[in-house]
């Protein structure tokens, strides 16, 4: 037995299990396209601040991205489960791109890297967003990876309506040399991105992203909604053009939006996948098969520890995910860019630690309650 603490301040038994599930470790997906978003590991032995550049850890990093791939994920590099924007500035996310590309090519891995405006530190005007925009979209396709048209925290501060998202997108879309994922990402993920597209009123906001896509249908392979609202994403991809994919974003809903309807389903681009490789890949391989009632009996019970992770304030989930990583073996320590191992409370650690091991997340389950236990102890917590 260990003994986690609780919410309330007080201290429950909990029993790890003895060993982990027994799953399919190879193979392609067949019926869906599924990214996850990976995290980065924290060099531990740097001499850092919160407010220095990330040291990265590379090795590790690079690992666990063979990890995903090996599993026939994708990954979707740089994006904010990549702390990007919270701890990686723009010159550490130019290096993961470059690194995670080569290695994508020498493992023959799918991937999709995030670009941005985040090289700006500072108030900008539209022309600037764009040049910044243009500089990451560059390196993204000289690396022979598929962009991802991220939300930019400078845009969403600089357009004064619809009409400058229009052009602006409209700019990035025609220089794109491939199709490309668009990301609307939402204010739970990130306050200052509030009012993206030109308006707080998601209805409003809808019909000017639809407008962006109807206008360069050929240049968007998909778009990636990460909005918590899976009644719109529903709405939204039925309106989506011919050939346009849609990748949920919602780690709160993802099963059955995956599994879709009679009108159609989602493709995935998830952080929640992170943790989550080994069982998303059993499950998409089930549904290969045309058992979507397989599909979801395999992931209805993750969602339970998505939305623990998840869970206000939403941009903190990377806590989580990288705690679940250094529990599972993929790396050596808990130590995250920007100290943001300190973002979550021990009670939240331990209770995303049960819900994962009940999953049978962990390869080496009696790893996992060691590694556990020493938290606790480094907290003082009970034992």
């Amino acid at each position: 037995m260990i003994r986690l603490p609780g919410p309330d301040g007080g201290v429950r038994e909990y029993a790890p299990r003895a060993e982990p599930l027994a799953l399919t470790t190879s193979g392609a997906l067949a019926s869906r396209t599924v990214f996850s978003a990976a995290h980065v590991v924290a060099d531990p032995y740097a001499d850092t601040t919160p407010d220095s550049p990330a040291a990265v850890d590379w090795d590790a990093t690079l690992a666990f991205r063979r990890h995903l791939w090996s599993h026939g994920l994708g990954v979707a590099e740089a994006m904010d489960t990549a702390q990007r924007g919270m701890g990686l500035d723009w010159a550490g996310a130019a290096e993961l791109i470059r690194r995670s590309a080569a290695e994508a090519r020498s493992v023959g891995g799918r991937i999709a890297c995030g670009v941005g405006t985040d090289q700006l530190t500072g108030p900008a005007d539209l022309p600037a967003v764009r040049k910044a925009y243009e500089e990451q979209l560059a390196l993204v396709e000289d690396t022979g990876s598929q962009a991802v048209l991220m939300a930019s925290r400078a845009l969403a501060a600089a357009a004064s309506g619809p009409e400058d998202y229009l052009d602006l997108y409209g700019h990035l879309l025609r220089q794109a040399s491939e199709p490309v994922v668009l990301h609307w990402l939402g204010p739970m993920f990130d306050p200052a991105l509030d009012g993206y597209w030109g308006s707080a009123d998601l209805d409003t906001a809808t019909e000017t992203f639809l407008e962006v896509i109807a206008a360069h249908p050929d240049k968007v392979d998909g778009i990636k909604v990460s909005l918590l609202d899976a009644r719109r994403e529903v709405e939204l991809r039925r309106r989506l053009p011919e050939g346009v994919r849609c990748y949920t974003g919602d780690d709160f809903h993802y099963p059955e939006l995956i599994a879709g309807d009679e009108q159609g389903f989602s493709h995935a681009l998830l952080g929640i996948f992170d943790p989550l490789a080994p069982l998303a890949a059993e499950a998409v391989r089930t549904l290969d098969t045309g058992d979507a009632d397989g599909f979801r009996a395999i992931l209805d019970p993750t969602v339970a520890l998505s939305r623990h992770l998840f869970q206000t304030p939403t941009r903190f989930y990377k806590t989580g995910v990288v705690l679940l990583a250094w529990l599972a073996g993929h790396q050596d320590h808990f130590t995250m860019v920007g100290g943001l191992q300190s973002a979550r409370s021990l009670p939240h650690l331990a209770r995303a630690y049960e819900l994962a091991d009940g999953l049978g997340l962990f390869p080496d389950p009696a790893l996992a309650e060691a590694r556990m236990r020493s938290l606790l102890t480094v907290y003082g917590g009970p034992q």
